[in-house]
């Protein structure tokens, strides 16, 4: 296809959806693994009580070594690495099921610093255990060093696959009134705009100057279809590519706001086609349906075409 290309832009997986479960509920992963969700991340950190972190690392492993996840992304969440439990969560999770995982997340990346401490690592188990395949990783942005340092993270490995937004601990750090993860509540009308933008917005730049992807945080009002539709709406339009979702009920919001719709492939086809014969007649800029068209536009379109060709590989 003699078109214009933006590599940046393209999704190597897809991840609309990303299901956390606590590693402590066995029950709970069995039905996660079989769920709807693009990604199911398995959690050693904020969901699990201290005295109760090195005993649920076997279920990590059990869930790795034994479930079918099918064409989900199989990720654990390692404890934060400044603390005395992220390294031996990689250790004894990695060095047992490391074939079965596809990325580590790591919580509270504050600088290029912890990613690098992981990279090594894994790298060095890898090698230890002969492992073929290489992990990705997963950060999640959630203070304001955080924020400040982006730039740094987002080139800090080519491990690195994908920035995550995290909104609970991020509002505790900039002292943000807050009365849930990721909640609107009435003190966002007073302020105009919408006040995770900044943080939002760098990390999706950084993210793509990366070729990364770019995930918003959890919705912890589960029960609140129209404040999760809310949430999805404004992360999309900015261009993120996916969602953590809590509970299973969200998934099906979350997989569809994040689709593109039957309309929206069409329009993609036909401006990439039509551009297609532009270039055979040796234009550069075309009229589509009262529209100008160009190299840009056929850009985006071809980011329609490749998330709905994800889509229909997981689906089949």
């Amino acid at each position: 296809m003699n078109v214009p290309t933006s590599p940046n832009a393209l999704p190597v997986r897809l991840e609309r959806t990303m299901l956390f479960v606590p590693a402590t509920r066995w029950p709970v992963i069995e039905k996660a693994v079989a769920s709807s969700a693009d990604a199911v991340c398995i959690d050693l950190e904020d969901s699990v009580a201290t005295d109760q972190k090195a005993a649920s690392r076997s279920n990590v492993v059990r869930a790795f070594k034994e479930s079918d996840f099918g064409r989900r992304i199989r990720i654990f969440r390692i404890n934060d690495v400044e603390g005395p439990f992220g390294y031996r969560d990689l250790i004894e999770v990695v060095e047992a099921a490391g074939e079965r995982i596809d990325a580590v997340m790591v919580p509270k990346v504050n600088s290029r610093d912890e990613i690098v401490f992981v990279d090594k690592l894994l790298s060095q188990i890898e090698l230890r255990c002969g492992f073929e395949r290489r992990i990705g990783i997963e950060a999640q942005i959630e203070s304001a060093a955080g924020f400040l340092n982006l730039r740094e993270i987002a080139a800090s490995s080519s491990r690195l696959e994908a920035l995550i937004f995290g909104p609970g601990d991020y509002a505790a750090s900039m002292c943000m009134p807050s009365l849930g993860i990721g909640e609107f509540d009435r003190r966002d009308d007073s302020y105009l705009g919408h006040r995770w933008h900044a943080p939002m917005h760098v990390m999706l730049a950084a993210a793509r100057a990366n070729g990364l992807r770019c995930i918003d945080g959890p919705y912890g009002a589960y029960e609140d279809d129209a404040g999760l539709e809310r949430l999805c709406r404004i992360a999309h339009a900015m261009g993120f590519d996916g969602k953590q979702c809590i509970h299973p009920k969200q998934l099906p919001i979350v997989n569809s706001l994040f689709s593109p719709s039957e309309e929206q492939v069409a329009q993609a086809q036909a401006i990439v086609e039509a551009y297609q014969k532009a270039i055979a007649g040796k234009q550069g800029v075309i009229g589509l349906n009262g529209k100008m068209i160009d190299a840009a536009n056929v850009r985006i379109a071809q980011v329609t075409l490749e998330k709905r060709r994800l889509i229909k590989r997981k689906d089949s």
